[in-house]
């Protein structure tokens, strides 16, 4: 009985915690799809074009350095001290990193700012360098944006102490900031400076992302010094954990630098285009997986520090079942009503219908593997939760090795057959993503002698049930629906979808719909 109730403890606080993520990840989504409307209406496609792959290079650092390698491997060892009354081994670990960070960041800008022209002439858009003045644009942007990796680096590692201390409500908004900071550089700097107002827009939103994390950490009343920690061995021990996920989070850059690199040489606007198919699919799974893993992963270090396996066994199932249930009908709305999302979010000003087409070509097969990256999300989190980064790297490697060969293949393919290319790069990294995600479920079913699999199974096939439902209707409702505004076809869309999936979960009995308007219904109740 007490493990039971110590299983639904655990599982309760993750949904509480989620919840909260998702609260702030969605007003962070709202600020970056607010940001997106405004980038696509007042810039040409040549000059998105340039900032986006200009971009590539400061969130490559960022994510090499910080965000994916050193934040994965440094959360677990952080909460690991913690756990066991070690505050201040903690915060001697957290001080080095900081320190460490700072500096190699710092030089990493550098080396970029130095090596632009050779950067986006050879790696990043070799198909923008036949434009001399589009070259030069996208040279000058990338060493401006290249500030704010360092802002970021630091503000990755923040956010890890602050969800060590379950705190995860500021942690998110810090997104919300940094599409605030460029809001702020559309909307003002721009009309002195042009495209360049929303490159110093970026560098000004990676000062807001560290800025409003400082008073909660300032409340935890660390311990912090000025040392590097290169003979501490919980410093060592990061830096251990941390090189096989550089090695996986460069082959995953990579692949993102390939796509940008084909996609300079299809039509003009293609790399926009991918790019806001993929941040479309992108919202979709960071409200539904990224607030799941994201509050479930210092509850499944907690667990693996305490040698809990059967609570983590039980909390990973009762993630991946919640998480199931919402990505499956975000997947299916996303494919059948991209084109007037699309056209009702974007389409005016300098983003055309072609480019309106375009976009929702990319977003159609995107978001097929949208339950790819969502199951994917929550099953690295575990890995790196175990202390283990060489697992999910291997396999990640040999996906995301897959993913730039698909590529090639698909993008050649859809040419051929007189499709869009770029539709070829996305469904490359669904099908690449889909793969790893079953590889992570296959590995970690064997750690853990099982994921409780007939729980999850019938899950699956209810929710499944329901999400073919709402895809019938949708369909019916995108041919009655004609000629019909885009906003009333999207919105409709959105909702009649919304209600088909409801009434189908509620039909097919799916336990976390109970639990859902259980939960709604009990806050009520309270209010």
């Amino acid at each position: 009985m007490t493990d039971n109730n110590s299983n639904s403890n655990a599982n309760r606080q993750i949904a509480r915690a989620a919840g909260t993520v998702m609260i702030a990840i969605l007003f962070g989504q709202l600020a970056s799809l607010v940001n997106r409307i405004l980038v696509a209406n007042a810039f040409p496609a040549a000059e998105v074009d340039a900032f986006f792959s200009a971009n590539r290079v400061s969130e490559t650092l960022f994510t090499l350095i910080a965000a994916g390698a050193l934040g994965s491997a440094f959360l677990p060892a952080f909460t690991g001290l913690l756990v066991k009354d070690e505050r201040s081994s903690a915060w001697k670990l957290a001080s080095s990193l900081i320190n460490l960070v700072t500096l190699i960041l710092t030089l990493a800008a550098i080396l970029a700012s130095i090596f632009a022209p050779q950067i986006v002439r050879y790696l990043l858009a070799p198909g923008l360098s036949s434009n001399p003045e589009t070259f030069k644009l996208t040279v000058e942007l990338l060493r401006i944006q290249s500030i704010s990796a360092v802002l970021f680096g630091i503000g990755g590692l923040v956010i890890s102490i602050l969800n060590a201390h379950q705190v995860f409500f500021i942690p998110q908004i810090t997104a919300a900031m940094y599409q605030i900071g460029q809001i702020f550089g559309v909307v003002v700097l721009s009309r002195w400076l042009g495209i360049y107002g929303l490159a110093w827009g970026v560098v000004i939103g990676a000062g807001l992302f560290l800025l409003v994390q400082l008073p909660s950490l300032f409340k935890l009343k660390g311990e912090f010094s000025f040392s590097l920690g290169l003979g501490n061995p919980d410093v060592v021990r990061v830096f251990q954990l941390m090189g096989p996920r550089v090695f996986g989070v460069a082959i995953v850059q990579l692949n993102f630098w390939v796509n940008n690199n084909l996609g300079s040489k299809m039509a003009e606007g293609s790399i926009q285009s991918l790019t806001y198919g993929f941040t479309l699919m992108v919202m979709a799974q960071a409200a539904i997986a990224q607030s799941v893993a994201i509050a479930a992963m210092p509850t499944f270090s907690a667990q693996h520090a305490l040698g809990k396996v059967d609570e983590m066994r039980s909390s990973l199932a009762s993630a991946l079942r919640g998480m199931f249930m919402l990505a499956l009908p975000a997947s299916v709305g996303l494919i059948l009503l991209g084109r007037p999302i699309v056209s009702m979010l974007f389409e005016r000003g300098e983003f055309t219908s072609t480019i309106a087409s375009m976009t929702a070509w990319a977003l159609a097969w995107y978001a097929a593997g949208l339950v790819g990256h969502s199951i994917m999300e929550v099953l690295t989190r575990a890995f790196y939760a175990q202390q283990d980064t060489k697992t999910p790297v291997v396999i990640g490697a040999i996906a995301m090795g897959l993913n730039v060969v698909f590529s090639f293949v698909f993008a050649s393919l859809f040419e051929k057959i007189g499709w869009y290319p770029l539709g070829g790069l996305a469904l490359a990294n669904s099908l690449a993503t889909a793969l790893e995600a079953a590889a992570l479920f296959i590995f970690m079913r064997r750690r853990l002698n099982g994921i409780e699999g007939r729980s999850i199974w019938d899950g699956v096939w209810r929710v499944g049930l329901a999400g073919l439902g709402m895809g019938l209707g949708l369909g019916l409702w995108i041919q009655a629906a004609g000629s019909l505004s885009r906003w009333l076809v999207a919105l409709g869309g959105v909702a009649l979808g919304g209600v088909i999936y409801f009434a189908g979960a509620l039909l097919f009995k799916v336990p976390e719909i109970k639990l859902l308007t259980r939960a709604v219904s009990n806050r009520i109740k309270r209010v």
